[in-house]
């Protein structure tokens, strides 16, 4: 995620970060370089252009001039401009005060509309507000199907009154369901177009009449740049919307349309979807994204990860085997697979200070795959007590797992490791899960 705009930041700051000591010359040659990253960057010329105005009269006072670390002070104003720019905090969907809560989605074709439908189901149920999602893009068979195969995945039913039906009549509809049914939520998908038109927008407009949503969100396509500025704010004036939801994140190497939807079309982005799989959706958090556009890593969004991921009684169960120095290969297994489940290692790494811009770690999370096929290679016993793991066995091990035994040789050393590790933190005193193996 913003790869390209990470490193050409950090190539700018190179000439604050360098120099012991800073004239109005020097931040105006280097603020050039980072006006023009942000404009190769899709960022909108003039949210560019007052970012910069605004670091420059900031940056050029005798506070910052003529302190021990300029550049870094710099660097530091860049990422509260940034912050500010995205707004000043995570903004919620606002929740009724008598149930349901409606929120109304709207977007263009192929913005990822459907899919964050779910997502945001999943979100709500996971938090114990239990929805109805209510497919109302009606227009387009397909986005029904596709929504009731993504609302079995997250276990939320669906309402429906299949294809070429009246939309606004079936989101006025499966309010009144939600509501009979004593629902938390209903979540409506309605219908989207190529491109933004009359048309659609008084189908929408008559949308919210009929259902007075709490929250109208707006899902664009975070790859498209300034385009995604520009759609928002034409919906901002065409129907009234109260929030922005970035998808596609994950592709997104430029970062043009997180830096400028909410100067051009003034409404805050609330969630951004960062991959396909129906758990990968964050909130909007302006100050981390910042940290996380100038390389600074996010470790609070990668601490909410571990918590959504890692099983609590898994995590305690685990704490007992360690202060029992039972910790075994399946154990292990067993930490591998949700480390996995927190997303890809070049992901995570996007979280870690100083990690953003490692490289290898395709490499890394091939030889995950290979450690999980050398363990389900190994017998009950085998997993239990490595050490009765001779060199036939080894063999045996490797052939069964396609890997060498060398690689094996490596698991089993690196395991060893890590129980000697567990048992040193064992003997220290009061026993704290370390963050890698889920705890708090």
């Amino acid at each position: 995620m913003f790869e390209d705009l990470t490193e050409k930041l950090n190539r700018s700051f190179r000439s604050f970060l360098g120099r012991g000591k800073l004239s109005e010359k020097n931040v105006e040659s280097g603020l050039r370089d980072v006006r023009r990253a942000l404009l190769e960057a899709d960022v909108h010329y003039r949210v560019a252009k007052d970012l910069t105005e605004a670091v420059k009269a900031r940056a050029v006072g005798q506070d910052v001039l003529g302190s021990l670390r300029p550049g870094q002070q710099v660097v530091k104003i860049v990422h509260d401009e940034l912050t500010r720019l995205m707004g000043s905090g995570f903004e919620d969907i606002r929740r009724a005060s008598t149930p349901p809560t409606v929120v109304l989605l709207v977007g263009l074709q192929g913005s990822g509309k459907t899919t964050f439908a779910a997502k945001l189901a999943r979100r709500l149920l996971k938090s114990g507000c239990a929805p109805l999602l209510v497919a109302a893009d009606t227009a387009r068979p397909a986005a029904v199907e596709q929504l009731k195969t993504l609302g079995a995945q997250v276990g939320v039913e669906v309402f429906d009154r299949g294809s070429g039906v009246d939309a606004v009549a079936v989101a006025r509809d499966g309010v009144a369901e939600a509501r009979r049914r004593n629902l938390a939520a209903a979540v409506i998908d309605s219908r989207g177009r190529l491109h933004v038109e009359e048309e659609l927008m008084e189908e929408l407009r008559r949308t919210k009449d009929a259902i007075s949503p709490h929250e109208t969100l707006l899902v664009v396509d975070g790859m498209s740049g300034q385009d995604a500025a520009r759609v928002a704010r034409e919906f901002a004036e065409g129907i009234g919307i109260d929030g922005v939801v970035l998808t596609k994140l994950d592709g997104d190497a430029r970062g043009g349309a997180a830096l400028s939807v909410r100067a051009v079309s003034g409404r805050p982005i609330k969630f951004v979807s960062v991959g396909e799989k129906v758990d990968e959706l964050e909130s909007f958090h302006p100050e981390r994204m910042a940290s996380r556009i100038l390389g600074m890593g996010n470790v609070l969004t990668l601490a909410e990860k571990a918590q959504e991921v890692f099983d609590r009684k898994q995590t305690e169960k685990l704490e007992r085997r360690i202060r029992a120095a039972e910790f075994t290969l399946d154990d292990f297994l067993e930490q591998i697979r949700q480390v996995k489940k927190m997303g890809s290692l070049g992901d995570l790494a996007q979280l870690i200070p100083g990690m953003s811009r490692m490289k290898g770690l395709e490499a890394e999370e091939g030889r995950l795959v290979a450690v999980e096929a050398m363990i389900h290679s190994m017998t009950p016993e085998e997993r239990r007590n490595p050490r009765i793991i001779d060199g036939s066995r080894r063999k045996r091990i490797s052939r069964g797992s396609g890997t060498r035994v060398e690689d094996v040789n490596r698991l089993l050393r690196e395991f060893e490791q890590v129980r000697k590790l567990m048992r040193s933190m064992r003997k220290r005193g009061p026993f704290r899960m370390p963050l890698s193996l889920g705890g708090a």
